[in-house]
């Protein structure tokens, strides 16, 4: 038998084994909503920051708990820190609720394929977000604004539970009152206070003005919400082609050893999260492999 490998973690260097997580310092953790947080993390120091496409995901591990998959949430221009909000809603999850600043936690990645950004040039763009969905956008929102002049008409719509459910309520205030981006936000439950959108984000489709036939659309939420997000979007006249969808299920190992991410014929971490719809149709159909 051959001798087992021996990979020292440590915080001076990044590991170079793809399954050995490298330690990451807490900096900052925001409560967003009242299940919801978000963790900036600081790279380790002398590894020149951290990399990553808008739509990529880490794997995150909590120690003596495991570790999860969760998207990458921050701006990816800005490689000094990273960033990830998170739903605490497992024991993995609740783990990190408990993390203070400077606490350590290991991060594996970047993994997955990306939202089309770099490909979009020229192009109308559409992003759509259903509760938690909006982080794993976020990213590709920072990048069109960053390089706003490579697009055309860019909007952004949102919709979550209830007002209380709104993820980065400032920075979508901030991007609201820009004059080169057109931002909608609805809640399926409204509390007295509310004065904006309610009802499903499918109905804010119709009052957005992009050109279908030049348009690429990212959706990121709950299945049921990208299904029929989608089927809005192909009435409307977007090729399925130019629709991209995150399909973030079951992963568990990140480099598609365990298999938890097999989605038909294909591997979520491997082929995606993000794919475009064309690619998938056949299979989003399919109610035995939904999530």
């Amino acid at each position: 038998m051959e001798p087992m490998l021996e990979v020292e973690l440590s915080e001076d260097r990044v590991a170079v084994d793809p399954m050995v997580p490298s330690l990451f310092a807490v900096t900052r953790i925001h409560r967003e909503t009242r299940d919801t947080f978000t963790l900036t993390l600081e790279p380790p120091e002398g590894n020149g920051g951290f990399n990553f496409t808008p739509g990529q995901f880490n794997m995150l591990y909590a120690f003596g708990v495991g570790e999860v998959p969760i998207s990458i949430s921050g701006d990816p221009g800005d490689g000094r820190l990273l960033t990830h909000t998170i739903r605490a809603v497992g024991s993995v999850t609740k783990a990190f609720c408990g993390l203070k600043k400077s606490d350590s936690l290991g991060v594996r990645g970047p993994f997955g394929c990306p939202w089309p950004v770099h490909q979009a040039g020229g192009k109308d763009i559409v992003i759509i977000g259903g509760g938690i969905g909006l982080a794993p956008l976020r990213p590709a929102v920072y990048h069109v604004l960053s390089h706003r002049e490579k697009y055309g008409k860019v909007a952004l719509l949102y919709g979550a539970r209830t007002p209380n459910d709104i993820l980065y309520l400032r920075e979508l205030e901030q991007w609201r009152a820009r004059f080169d981006v057109e931002v909608h936000i609805t809640v399926d439950h409204a509390t007295t206070a509310w004065r904006s959108n309610v009802g499903v984000v499918t109905r804010l489709i119709p009052r957005t003005s992009f050109d279908p036939s030049n348009t690429i659309a990212m959706i990121c939420g709950p299945e049921v919400m990208m299904r029929f997000t989608v089927q809005e979007l192909l009435k409307r006249g977007v090729e399925s082609s130019d629709i991209y969808v995150s399909m973030e299920r079951n992963m568990k190992c990140g480099l598609g050893f365990c298999g938890h991410c097999q989605y038909g014929p294909l591997f979520i971490w491997k082929d995606g999260p993000v794919f475009s719809f064309d690619r998938i149709r056949a299979l989003f159909a399919v109610r035995e492999i939904r999530r």
